[in-house]
């Protein structure tokens, strides 16, 4: 008789134990997978800070077409365009 009260405590034990051990692993995986995420909500918050960037820099773009300075910068930089009668010196080094 203590012989079966043994084996059925033992098994109780055996079960617990595998139960805990169940847990613990099901919590170290959600942790990893949380690690992941917060890294991944990193890389993103860092794109956003970037298209933030540029953004900015397309609207201030959009905002100076209209004016003589940004179209004369054009002209001169993407069309070699020049005034008449300016001087145009080029570095024949590069």
């Amino acid at each position: 008789m203590k012989k079966k009260l043994n084996y059925k405590k033992i098994i109780k034990k055996l079960i617990l134990i595998c139960i805990i051990a169940y847990v613990f692993i099901i919590l170290l995986n959600q942790q990893k997978t949380l690690n992941s995420y917060s890294k991944e909500k990193e890389y993103y918050a860092s794109k956003v800070d970037e298209l933030k960037e540029d953004n900015k820099t397309l609207t201030e773009t959009k905002n100076n077409l209209d004016s003589k300075e940004y179209i004369e910068t054009v002209a001169r930089e993407k069309l070699d365009m020049y005034l008449p009668n300016e001087r145009v010196y080029k570095d024949i080094t590069k």
